[in-house]
């Protein structure tokens, strides 16, 4: 079987997708959507350009109008801004969160990322609702880890907190 560049580079890109998106703890059926349009274009006999020109994406098994944006966006432009926005690491303060009783790297990066929780006061409000209790893979006390919160912020500068000089 011939391979082609498009074809390969497009299906690593899909397959890294479908990495980043398991470690943020995505919808599974949307990190298994990018192994199969991975599989599927790594499988072409032919360049998946062509396919693209005589607009016939949606025909290959597991690509849909969606995924099939997404190639139109990596060809024209030699990759696609949903992987970028997945590969952009959490700020350094974020991954202090880590530390605190019942966050986990995975888990920090989950609600940064999905959650878009940014601020340590956005995280005391998530877990004040109680709602933290529903994600999965937080695996502390709600009251643990609101103390050492109110800890961190406590010992850090907040925006829109003033502290003393």
């Amino acid at each position: 079987m011939t391979r082609y560049e498009n074809n390969e580079r497009l299906a690593t890109l899909f397959r890294s997708m479908a990495q980043l998106l398991s470690a943020q703890r995505a919808n599974p059926y949307r990190i298994r959507a990018y192994r199969r349009a991975a599989d599927a274009i790594g499988a072409l006999h032919e360049d998946v350009a062509t396919v693209a020109e005589r607009g016939q994406l949606e025909d290959i098994k597991g690509i849909g109008k969606d995924l099939a944006q997404k190639i139109r966006e990596f060809l024209d432009r030699g990759t696609i801004r949903a992987y970028e926005e997945l590969k952009i690491p959490l700020p350094p303060e974020i991954k202090t969160w880590a530390t605190l009783p019942g966050l986990s790297d995975s888990l920090v990066t989950y609600l940064y990322v999905r959650l878009g929780i940014r601020t340590l006061s956005d995280l005391e409000q998530l877990i004040r609702s109680h709602l933290l209790r529903t994600v999965p893979g937080f695996s502390g006390s709600e009251q643990e880890l609101l103390d050492a919160l109110r800890q961190r912020m406590a010992q850090t500068d907040q925006p829109g907190t003033s502290h003393p000089s």
